[in-house]
């Protein structure tokens, strides 16, 4: 049996590092923390992501919590995925109890109550920053990931992107984009064959009936203007310490193709728009995904592909990815894979599978002779955890049990009145809470019809007005009962088809208001 000297030792010679680090908490032998053994996280390989797992109700929300105040601490912005409501107390600072007080006397640390400089986003339309993307930019190869199209359909779609760039036909939004297909479809596809091809109907169609299916999740809400610049969640406040950026996405839980694609944008335009950094100090920015499972879920392997990519690729950028989810196992093994840190609160054990999903979580982590890891995965208390992290040479530190600090922020939730009072004062807010209605490929392509059915009805009256002048001289060849019906016939379909694509005939279009 290990000594507490040898274990004293073990946790100092793999917690020690050269640069800078924060302090997370103490380590604990046979159940109680032991002086001397601090448990610091190093901040020079947060870039390479990290894991922080457990049951509903172990100390998750409340750990993310403490990483995102240490990191705010040393300069470093923070971007969190607020999906249960619980996060945006951290604006504001916390408060002294007896259970504070017994952890903090635990874990070695002074109690000063903080709060911290914080920007509130939305996706939706309640109290927040507004964030958005055009069509455009998330461009054809990473929508038709997202909409799970097939290399036929994905090309179509390069075709369509590419005749609006031509035909200077700005895709900001859905509408756009679904009228777009119809026109191209429809009265646009002999000009369009033209010049790009023949197209299928077939896939158009598809096309079609997925970017609806994408507006039925919520969608609508999200593309548009005014496009949010992701340099904004890099902003690092006037005391020096980096702004945290709660995303409140407390409404989209049953959306989840809406929470991957806006997961997705987000971490190719930062991958994008990111220098290459190699080896930092410290990251640029740091993103907690809370509920992780909703990336996953529903995802295609085309989509799960592209988001191992930018996972992998984007730490040599300076941008770290953290997962916070109930069972490890939501993560993909891919992607479980490139996760450098990793925190682990209790899981339970109420069935068989429960219990084989607890063995293969131990066996995930670095052998150890001070713990039997999965029987301690079961024990744990609210707040406790198994950690380990990379060190500065890329090597995981030892497993250690670890009481974590008590956040310093409130841990609850903010007020309407304190969410008002921010959002009020937020200079981002005043940036992208504008509302802009800029000319699209939507009204271009209606003013177009507009003017081809005019001419036409033009060119009727003219012609009407000829044959009445001509008929007192003679007979002509449109007299002719059965050149007349033709001409009747053919005018019709014209019609029909002109007020289709206005939205005019046929079936009503209904507008949907978010």
């Amino acid at each position: 049996m290990a000594t507490e000297g040898e274990f004293i030792k073990a946790i100092k010679e793999g917690y020690t590092f050269k640069g800078e680090y924060a302090k997370i908490g103490r380590a604990a032998l046979n159940g109680k923390t032991v002086e001397g053994a601090d448990v610091f996280l190093p901040l020079k390989t947060m870039n390479r992501h990290g894991l922080i797992a457990g049951a509903t109700g172990t100390g998750k929300t409340k750990t993310l919590q403490v990483l995102s105040e240490s990191l705010s601490d040393a300069s470093i912005p923070v971007l969190l995925m607020d999906i249960k409501g619980d996060l945006s107390g951290i604006a504001m600072p916390g408060a002294l109890n007896d259970k504070i007080k017994e952890r903090s006397e635990a874990t070695g640390v002074d109690y000063k109550p903080s709060g911290y400089p914080v920007e509130l986003l939305t996706l939706s339309k309640q109290d927040g920053v507004r964030l958005r993307a055009t069509v455009s930019e998330f461009g054809p190869i990473l929508l038709s990931k997202i909409l799970g199209l097939n290399d036929t359909q994905g090309g179509v779609l390069a075709m369509v992107f590419k005749y609006c760039d031509d035909s200077k036909l700005p895709l900001l939004d859905l509408k756009d984009l679904i009228k777009v297909i119809q026109y191209v479809s429809e009265e646009g596809k002999e000009e369009l064959e033209k010049t790009y091809g023949r197209i299928s109907s077939t896939s158009t169609g598809t096309i079609l009936r997925k970017v609806i299916e994408l507006q039925q999740q919520g969608a609508d809400i999200f593309f548009g203007e005014k496009s949010f610049e992701v340099e904004d969640l890099m902003r690092i406040s006037n005391d020096g310490r980096g702004f945290i950026n709660v995303l409140r996405v407390t409404d989209i839980q049953d959306k989840p193709k809406l929470f991957s694609t806006f997961m997705l944008q987000l971490l190719a335009e930062l991958y994008a728009i990111s220098p290459e950094e190699g080896d930092m100090d410290k990251p640029k920015l740091v993103l907690f995904i809370d509920e992780a499972h909703l990336v996953f879920q529903e995802a295609s392997e085309a989509l799960l592909e592209q988001i191992e990519t930018v996972i992998k690729l984007i730490r040599s950028k300076g941008i770290g990815v953290f997962f916070v989810t109930q069972n490890p196992m939501d993560v993909p093994q891919s992607i479980l894979g490139q996760l450098g840190m990793k925190v682990q609160h209790a899981l339970r054990a109420f069935t068989a599978i429960d219990r084989r999903v607890i063995k293969q979580t131990a066996e995930n982590y670095p052998e150890t002779k001070f713990y039997q890891t999965d029987q301690l995965i079961t024990e744990l208390g609210i707040g406790e955890a198994l950690v380990t992290v990379l060190n500065e040479k890329g090597i995981p530190s030892p497993l250690v049990h670890v009481f974590i600090n008590a956040p310093r922020s409130r841990m609850d939730v903010l007020t309407d009145g304190e969410i008002s009072e921010i959002v009020s004062k937020s200079k981002l807010a005043a940036k992208y809470n504008q509302v802009l209605n800029s000319d699209s490929a939507y009204e271009i392509l209606n003013a177009k019809l507009e003017e081809a059915a005019a001419k036409s009805e033009g060119a009727g009256k003219q012609s009407t007005s000829g044959e009445v002048g001509r008929a007192e001289k003679e007979e002509s060849f449109f007299d002719n009962p059965i050149v007349r019906s033709a001409g009747r016939t053919a005018a019709n379909i014209i019609t029909r088809s002109l007020l289709g694509a206005l939205g005019l005939g046929g079936r009503s279009r209904k507008k949907s208001f978010w």
